[in-house]
């Protein structure tokens, strides 16, 4: 599976992009049910997989990066591993923060404190 946000039209009020595709590659959308349904629970419970699969692929990256006896296979092996992880990573991030509330434009925003 690949990732391409580019090729993603714009998320549309109540969609939700899911963390799988068709079997011709295209993205699948649900129509959000207030995250309470079972295809909802399910999709959640694969993005938290993706994440976990992401943090260990990482590790195994840095691991093979250290390694200054790895050879093209491995460093092949890794990229590959790690394009693809960041692909399922970006996807999540790009579902999740479609589903934030959007900011109230006529309401001034809260300063963070830092000023300069």
């Amino acid at each position: 599976m690949t990732y391409d946000r580019n090729a993603v039209p714009a998320l549309g009020p109540g969609l939700r992009l899911l963390p799988w595709e068709t079997d011709t590659g295209r993205p699948c959308f649900l129509d959000a049910d207030g995250g309470q349904g079972a295809l909802s629970r399910l999709a959640d419970e694969i993005e938290e997989d993706q994440l976990r699969d992401g943090a260990d692929v990482l590790e195994g990256a840095r691991a093979v990066l250290h390694d200054g006896k790895a050879g093209e296979y491995a460093l092949r092996n890794a990229l590959r591993a790690v394009t693809q992880c960041l692909g399922n990573v970006l996807r999540v991030a790009d579902s999740r923060g479609a589903r934030l509330p959007q900011p109230d434009r006529d309401r001034p925003q809260l300063s963070t404190g830092a000023r300069g």
